[in-house]
């Protein structure tokens, strides 16, 4: 598959797409909080996987990792986008009116309430801890993966993953209780967090 990508075979390109593409999206939902704004990650993640399929090294196991670095980086610029705009907004109040779309919302008030805790519990982390949360609790990748992913060493996926970690479970506990309970140290990539718990979602394709 390395091979075929790198030389620019459409259709191992597509496979690779139809492999990924779901996982990558739920990747950037994670990171945004936005439904919108992860479609364009996505979009944006496998264009710029095509436009730089030269520099995927020959040797290798699964691309999923490569795919879910070049994605990460999307979602940060996407949600430097969005403070921009929000800034610009705050700047000129005046709303604009919009069309009335409670009945096509009801369905999705659900989801996005639970999309809105887990994304709130997340933006409470520093931007590595909630990367490496965000890939090895959501996407499921292992320790070396992850550190292939935001090409860093995997040590240091381990400490950030810890702390991240250990906040969440403060953050998950009342007001009142996250100053003074200190949550037990868990091990392993792939185990459930409290923050996570409203997921998986319903997702849009």
């Amino acid at each position: 598959m390395r091979a075929r990508v790198r030389a620019g075979d459409r259709a191992a390109f597509a496979g690779l797409y139809d492999q990924n593409a779901r996982a990558v999206y739920s990747h950037a939902l994670r990171l945004t909080g936005n439904w919108s704004e992860a479609e364009e990650v996505m979009s944006e993640t496998f264009l710029t996987a095509w436009r730089t399929r030269e520099t995927v090294d020959p040797e290798g196991g699964s691309l999923a990792p490569w795919l879910f670095g070049i994605a990460t980086h999307k979602a940060h610029n996407a949600n430097r986008r969005v403070r921009r705009r929000l800034a610009f907004l705050a700047r000129n109040p005046d709303p604009r009116p919009v069309e009335d779309f409670a009945d096509e919302a009801v369905g999705r008030i659900d989801d996005a309430s639970r999309l809105a805790l887990v994304h709130d519990a997340l933006s409470r982390l520093r931007r590595p801890d909630r990367e490496v949360i965000a890939l090895c609790v959501g996407a499921g990748l292992d320790y070396r993966q992850a550190a292939e992913a935001l090409g860093i060493p995997v040590g240091t996926v381990k400490s950030r993953l810890s702390r991240a970690r250990a906040r969440l479970a403060r953050y998950s506990l009342g007001p009142a209780l996250r100053e003074d309970v200190e949550p037990p140290r868990r091990r392993g990539e792939k185990e459930s967090e409290a923050a996570f718990a409203a997921l998986p979602l319903q997702e849009e394709t």
